[in-house]
């Protein structure tokens, strides 16, 4: 029994190794999936994003050509009529 009990350690940390080994690729093509899965929806998302802002840019230029010209934003900057002088 001592022979096969010194073999033992050896196959059984190979065949550690192995499963170890296996784990951690299937764990690296899970990530891979799931990161390409996660790539996929943003690049959806963005392209609806993208859809969203064209047709309120249309929405607003139908508006506009329908009815009264929206008002126009201010020409200045709410901080360009603040003095300077009490600013600390």
């Amino acid at each position: 029994m001592d022979a096969q009990d010194s073999e033992d350690p050896k196959q059984s940390t190979a065949d550690m190794t192995t499963f170890v080994q296996n784990l951690l690729q299937q764990m690296q093509a899970r990530f891979q999936t799931m990161s390409e899965s996660i790539v996929t929806k943003i690049d959806e998302m963005g392209a609806r994003i993208n859809e969203l802002e064209q047709s309120i840019n249309d929405l607003r230029a139908e508006m506009g050509a329908e009815g009264s010209p929206s008002p126009l934003a201010p020409s200045k900057k709410p901080d360009e009529d603040k003095p300077e002088e009490g600013s600390a």
